[in-house]
Parts: structure tokens; sequence; C-alpha cells
């Protein structure tokens, strides 16, 4: 199955995170098919950036997004 989940980058406790696409089976940061956008949560308020075409497109294709992912997809008004 192929998940759009969050990937951590940056230092300890200074954490940026990418919005990724990968195989469910693959490690949290690991192996990923595209990326379509980031977030920034140490920010105030929280900076996300998300490419809506790439977004549209996997969700149509079945990628299904964790928790994190649905909400910041949700605030960008980017639904199923």
């Amino acid at each position: 199955m192929v998940k759009m989940r969050l990937r951590r980058m940056g230092k300890k406790k200074a954490p940026i995170y990418r919005i990724v696409v990968a195989d469910s089976r693959s490690p949290r940061d690991g192996r990923f098919i595209e990326e379509i956008g980031f977030y920034d949560p140490t920010k105030d308020p929280s900076v996300y950036s998300i490419n809506e075409e790439a977004a549209k497109k996997w969700l149509q294709n079945g990628a299904q997004p964790t928790e994190e992912v649905a909400k910041l997809l949700k605030i960008a008004g980017i639904e199923k």
C-alpha cells in the first residue's frame, strides 16, 4: 500500500518534516517515491506547503494519508 506521510528532517529538538509518498513497508525516514511538500511546526504559526496537483494525483491513485497529513491536506483545502 502507498501512504502519504511525514518524513522527519532537521536537528535534534528542531524538527522539520517533508510530506512524502512512500510504500507503507519502508521505514519512516527511508526510501520514498515522491516528495510533495513540507511542514515546519516549530514556527508560530506553523508553516506548510503542499503541491496540490501531486497530492490530488496520489489521492486519486489510492494513496492513503496518515492522520497528520490528512489534517494538513484538510487545512490546505485538498480533499479526496
